[in-house]
């Protein structure tokens, strides 16, 4: 038999010289090392991320190991289970309880491909391992059920602590509700301004959504009463706005910053996604062709130093995908999956940093 030749005490000594990059405290204090295990001569222990698509994950993994290999011995076997517990600073929120982190996804304008964008983040944190949902706040111009191949799905009705709910459609592991699961497919919704509030509401308030680590709401363009209406009913987490590279786009997207910067909202921008922001046919992967401009959305970032999450490419897959009902991160393809995984793991780090500050939004109050 063998001897217990090092502690969790010293395996934590250890571990206390190792930094979370983006949150600039160790891992011991940030309490993200769990379920210590000690042998002889190894060791186990899970480390709890701050989020599934946590880009750091394996800068981490290498890092504990080398911590505990310098400052114990190189001959210790080490063992490290990653997972994931995402943060949040919603506790004891009135309306979506139990989601976590509420993302505002906004375009200064149309066609820009804020929907694409937004459904493509929401499956790559699903495929991360995160719980998402989606919000369809475009209420004269629904986008996501045709997105997800839902277009004839309608929700239930649940009774929930005596009231009635609404039971959210379910589609690829995404929970989401839209008014085009509530209308007829090819009516045209008519409403004014307090009619599309109200139903905006609704959605946050009458609706079933169990627990949620990420709810995407995607926005209609501009800056109308649906913006003032969110931010009036939910705090949020952030939000994330949609460019094009060209000015026209960049020109508009000015306006929806200064919205959501405005001292009576001020709403944190979590980044900018630049779409479509080059050209790359399927047959010539590493040619980049620059076709509304190049790196608009960067020099928009730099200019409100806010983060670049990240730069989409035009791909005929992607429009096919949006197109069919199946979105493209559904798939493989390397150029499109690894831009939107690069993006959503970007999103998922700033949401993370953002919560770590412990400052949550207040909702807005009309007075």
């Amino acid at each position: 038999m063998g001897e217990f030749t090092i502690t969790k005490e010293k395996i934590l000594q250890a571990l206390s010289t190792v930094e979370e990059p983006d949150l600039k405290k160790d891992l011991v204090t940030l309490n993200m090392i769990r379920d210590i295990v000690v042998g002889v001569n190894q060791v186990t222990f899970t480390v709890v991320l701050t989020t599934p698509a946590c880009p750091l994950k394996e800068l981490i993994r290498k890092n504990c190991i080398d911590a505990i290999h310098n400052l114990l011995s190189k001959d210790i076997q080490v063992t490290i289970n990653m997972t994931a517990d995402v943060t949040s600073i919603r506790s004891n929120a009135p309306m979506l309880e139990g989601v976590k982190n509420i993302i505002a996804i906004s375009s200064g304008k149309g066609g820009v491909g804020k929907s694409t964008v937004t459904v493509n983040l929401a499956m790559a944190l699903k495929k991360s391992g995160a719980k998402v949902g989606i919000i369809d706040a475009d209420i004269s111009g629904p986008s996501i059920p045709l997105m997800f191949g839902a277009e004839t799905m309608q929700p239930l009705i649940s009774q929930k602590n005596g009231k009635n709910m609404i039971s959210p459609i379910m589609q690829y592991g995404i929970k989401m509700i839209s008014i085009g699961f509530l209308t007829p497919p090819d009516s045209a919704v008519v409403w004014r301004g307090p009619m599309a509030s109200q139903a905006l509401r609704q959605f946050f308030g009458d609706v079933d959504w169990g627990e949620l680590d990420y709810i995407l709401i995607d926005l209609p363009p501009g800056t109308s009463d649906i913006h003032l209406t969110l931010v009036q009913t939910v705090p949020l987490t952030g939000a994330v706005v949609v460019t094009t590279p060209q000015k026209v786009a960049l020109a508009d997207v000015n306006k929806g910053i200064s919205m959501f910067r405005q001292p009576q909202i001020n709403v944190p921008i979590l980044g900018i996604v630049e779409n479509m922001a080059y050209f790359t046919p399927a047959e010539l992967p590493d040619n980049k062709y620059f076709l509304f401009g190049k790196d608009g959305g960067k020099e928009m970032a730099e200019k409100y130093n806010v983060p670049l999450l990240g730069q989409i490419p035009i791909v005929q897959s992607i429009r096919e995908g949006g197109d069919e009902g199946r979105p493209i991160m559904m798939d493989d393809e390397p150029i499109t999956s690894e831009a939107f995984k690069s993006t959503a793991e970007a999103l998922a780090q700033q949401v993370a940093i953002r919560n770590a500050s412990g400052q949550r939004t207040a909702r807005v109050e009309v007075r």
